[in-house]
């Protein structure tokens, strides 16, 4: 079976984020960045697949040279090889493209990525790539089994879960469930200095414009200060909770 894993190069979520150009561009500087939480799932399920049935991994992201060391990353985990898409990712249409125009060259049986990125939380990248690529797709999928060409999967649905069986070539949007946050993989130095030797193939990106973009940023307002209201008082925390607070 060869699985690709789709890998999203974010800000750790303890970083401070700032802005500049009048708040129109994210500012890097001194922002660490980590493995999007969810590529993160999906990879440690595709490890699964190696160890268990002896799987070729490959992990791929769109964008600079800036992103190689999450990609380092995810090869000293364990990944067989690595693919960077040499442009920036500016929206989820090109994301999507790009990667599917490697996947048509390359016949991959089944595409990991995060239902969403933790940076824009746009959620689109997975569905798109199944649909250029005419491939099945199962979105917020927490569990997935593969027995040959057949797939069982589970996935969230508003007020209960789904369980889906269906054929590969298959695109799964995965998350935190797909595997048990104990069972991630944190690099050894074995696996660093492996990773050292293993193939990272940067590829010219394909003619794609962007669909979309961000015209501004803006950091969530400041939370405002506390109203403390006496426990006794309960006709003033109904007009605070009616009138200010819009609760009731």
């Amino acid at each position: 079976m060869n699985i690709l894993v789709c890998i999203s190069h974010v800000p750790d979520t303890t970083s401070k984020i700032n802005f500049t150009d009048n708040d129109t561009t994210f500012d890097t500087n001194g922002v660490q960045f980590v493995i999007n939480p969810n590529d993160e799932f999906g990879l440690t399920r595709a490890m699964w697949f190696k160890e268990k049935q002896g799987a070729k991994v490959t992990v791929i992201n769109v964008g600079g040279a800036e992103t190689e060391p999450t990609l380092r990353k995810a090869l000293a985990i364990g990944a067989d090889a690595a693919i960077r898409i040499n442009t920036a990712a500016t929206d989820g249409l090109t994301v999507a493209k790009q990667i599917a125009n490697v996947i048509k060259n390359d016949n991959y049986d089944l595409i990991i990525s995060g239902r969403e990125s933790i940076d824009y939380n746009g959620g689109m990248v997975p569905g798109m790539i199944a649909a250029l690529i005419d491939a099945n797709f199962v979105n917020t999928c927490t569990s997935l089994e593969i027995d040959g060409t057949q797939a069982k999967a589970t996935r969230e649905i508003d007020g209960g879960i789904e369980r889906i069986t269906t054929s590969l070539p298959l695109v799964i949007g995965g998350q935190k469930g797909l595997v048990e946050e104990s069972d991630l993989k944190i690099p050894n130095m074995r696996g660093i200095m492996m990773a050292r030797k293993k193939p990272l193939q940067v590829v010219e990106p394909i003619e794609s414009s962007a669909k979309s973009n961000s015209i501004k940023f803006e950091k969530p307002a400041a939370k405002g200060a506390v109203t403390l209201v006496d426990a006794n008082n309960l006709d003033e925390l109904i007009n605070l909770l009616h009138n200010e607070a819009k609760a009731i």
